[in-house]
């Protein structure tokens, strides 16, 4: 016998569990790292010393285990806005706080390579669902501690990346200046990524400007680290370059942050602060130089 909801207005079961993640309090940690692909999800995971399967239902794929002694949650979004919305919805409800996407966009100049990563610090919001919460000025802004912790992980482990905004659509083909079927594209998407080009836009993708803007609303952090596996100035498309490279910087900046919150903690700081990570940082060159 399948069992009743709460209620319709708050789908899930008596014990918290979700409708649409199938995930409840207990199973994940406040560190969530969100692929759009939910076989990245295991790719994320076995960079892990431990892990296995919460849950699995319909495109929601998540896993949890340890990553250097952090208890860490990998659960994958799909693809686009509305879908994002919900992982994050019910992710923040059973007690993640923190959210960092990890994806793979194209990058919309030639001085980006394919291959190399995409550190976003907001994002402009061409998605449809982040309107349903809030008027279209409000930003789509990064968490400046998550955003430091992926520079400072890109950093440690000399990946090649670049830092700044990213637009996000809800449209991969003519929502992105991409010809759709019999190569209709409307006229006022025609120019789109020169534009973008012209007001310093580094990328496409199509999920970062929810999970910014629902992180902001809710008080919760977020970040995003994409791979460029594609350049709609040069044209090259090479499907997962760079998306391993993006997955271990994505981990190691969960561990980054750990640190970082385990040190707000003892100190009674509330905020992270330059001197903050120069003294969590001096601990850690000094235990690295020890080796």
């Amino acid at each position: 016998m399948v069992k009743a909801l709460k209620s319709a207005s708050t789908p899930e079961t008596e014990e918290g569990r979700q409708y649409h993640l199938e995930v409840k309090p207990g199973d994940v940690s406040r560190y969530v790292l969100l692929p759009g692909d939910p076989g990245r999800v295991e790719l994320i995971a076995k960079f892990w010393e431990k892990n296995w399967k919460v849950a699995q239902h319909r495109e929601y794929v998540t896993y949890s285990g340890y990553y250097k002694n952090v208890f860490i949650t990998a659960t994958s979004t799909g693809i686009g806005g509305p879908a994002t919305a919900i992982a994050v919805e019910e992710l923040a409800r059973v007690g993640a706080d923190t959210f960092i996407r990890v994806g793979t966009t194209g990058a919309l100049t030639k001085n980006i390579e394919v291959g190399d990563l995409i550190i976003s610090t907001g994002a402009v919001r061409l998605d449809g669902t982040s309107k349903h919460y809030v008027i279209p000025e409000y930003p789509a802004i990064a968490s400046i501690d998550v955003t430091l912790a992926l520079i400072e992980a890109a950093d440690s482990l000399g990946v090649k990346y670049h830092v700044g905004l990213t637009a996000s659509s809800d449209s991969f083909y003519v929502g992105q200046e991409r010809p759709g079927f019999k190569g209709y594209l409307p006229p006022f998407q025609k120019g789109l990524i020169e534009f973008l080009r012209s007001v310093n836009v580094l990328n496409f993708e199509m999920e970062a400007s929810v999970i910014f803007t629902l992180a902001n609303i809710y008080g919760l952090r977020a970040g995003a680290v994409c791979a460029a596996i594609a350049n709609r100035e040069t044209e090259v498309f090479i499907p997962n370059a760079g998306v391993e490279e993006a997955v271990k910087v994505a981990n190691e900046a969960v561990k980054i942050l750990n640190e970082w919150d385990r040190e707000l903690e003892k100190t009674g700081r509330k905020i992270i602060t330059p001197s903050l990570i120069a003294e969590t940082w001096g601990r850690r060159r000094g235990s690295f130089e020890e080796k």
